[in-house]
């Protein structure tokens, strides 16, 4: 029995040691990437956006929400041609 609570003591410290290494070279590993990502961002700044000064190309019937006839005739030709196709008359 003495043997067995031996082993898992030396188990436990293992794993406990394990875990540590882990920790500490992922801490260093996080602590070196964001000193050199906060060298390389002043090295290299990231490019100022300059909104562009477009209108707007919608006519006025899209800016209140109305759909357009074209597209209107175009849904009904369709709609009708389906209903033709498949023996739905209305």
């Amino acid at each position: 029995m003495n043997n067995m609570q031996q082993q898992f003591l030396e188990a436990g410290t293992l794993m406990l040691a394990g875990m540590v290494f882990v920790f500490v070279f992922l801490s260093i590993l996080i602590i070196f990437i964001n000193t050199v990502l906060a060298k390389l961002a002043i090295k290299f700044p990231d490019p100022v956006v300059v909104p562009s000064s477009r209108t707007n190309k919608k006519s006025n019937s899209q800016v209140a929400g109305k759909v357009s006839p074209a597209i209107v005739s175009a849904i009904s030709g369709a709609v009708k041609r389906y209903r033709a196709q498949h023996g739905q008359a209305k």
